[in-house]
């Protein structure tokens, strides 16, 4: 049985930002798909996280990158329950380096996985929510960065693709207002994820010295935004992207 407030779909949601937004959706009331690419274990060890807690959650493997995995993934959320909200969280950096020197298909991975996975997830998800389709409406968070607005630290095409993610977001949000479809995006600083969690304790202590709260922001922060976009925002918000940078 999926939770009483319907089912949202998590991309990425095996661990960091995803998996605390999984674990947060499911708390409200939600039945939530907890999607991951490869790594089953992490995906696993949070559905467990959700029903301990008396929720009701679902793993399903699926790229985001592929179109074939993205259908197989939301009709997986069908037999869940009505879908109510997806959040597209799932992202890849391509590795941090110059540029010239990134080869085409490495920038395109990032770009089918972080702009191209979140329009697919999209399609399906409007196709569901739209009340011309006889849906009852819904919501869209996208996870945005705040390298979108910098272009990144050497990595630069992961920068771009989040800046085309902010004009998805703001672009979808016109579209399908009329549908009951709210469309809005979270932009986080930094983040203690796995991304910063092999930087060294010297470049750690460095970045929190530049950020006015003087720590990184946590997964768990960046969920409540998520959840308060999915279930508690007003109405006529809509095509909004949210800084979180702890006033950076």
């Amino acid at each position: 049985m999926s939770g009483a407030a319907g089912v949202v779909v998590v991309t990425g949601a095996g661990r960091g930002i995803g998996a605390a937004t999984a674990r947060a959706v499911a708390a409200r009331g939600y039945g939530v798909i907890v999607n991951y690419r490869a790594d089953g274990k992490t995906a696993a060890a949070t559905v467990k996280a959700i029903r301990d807690a008396g929720g009701q959650a679902e793993a399903v493997a699926a790229d985001v990158g592929v179109p074939a995995d993205v259908e197989r993934l939301f009709v997986a959320a069908d037999r869940l329950g009505r879908l109510a909200g997806l959040v597209n969280n799932a992202g890849i950096n391509g590795g941090a380096g110059a540029f010239a020197d990134m080869p085409d298909a490495a920038a395109a991975r990032v770009f089918a996985t972080n702009v191209l996975g979140a329009m697919a997830c999209a399609r399906q998800a409007i196709a569901r929510m739209s009340r011309s389709r006889s849906g009852a409406g819904g919501a869209i968070v996208n996870v945005s960065s705040q390298a979108a607005l910098f272009g990144g630290n050497r990595l630069t095409a992961y920068a771009a693709s989040k800046a085309a993610l902010n004009t998805f977001t703001v672009g979808l949000a016109r579209e399908v207002a009329g549908e009951g479809i709210r469309v809005n995006a979270v932009s986080p600083g930094v983040i203690a994820t796995d991304m910063h969690a092999g930087d060294s304790p010297e470049r750690q202590a460095q970045l929190a010295a530049g950020l006015p709260m003087g720590r990184p922001g946590t997964p768990e922060e960046v969920a409540a935004t998520i959840v308060w976009l999915l279930a508690d925002a007003p109405a006529y918000l809509t095509g909004a992207v949210i800084p979180l940078t702890g006033g950076r």
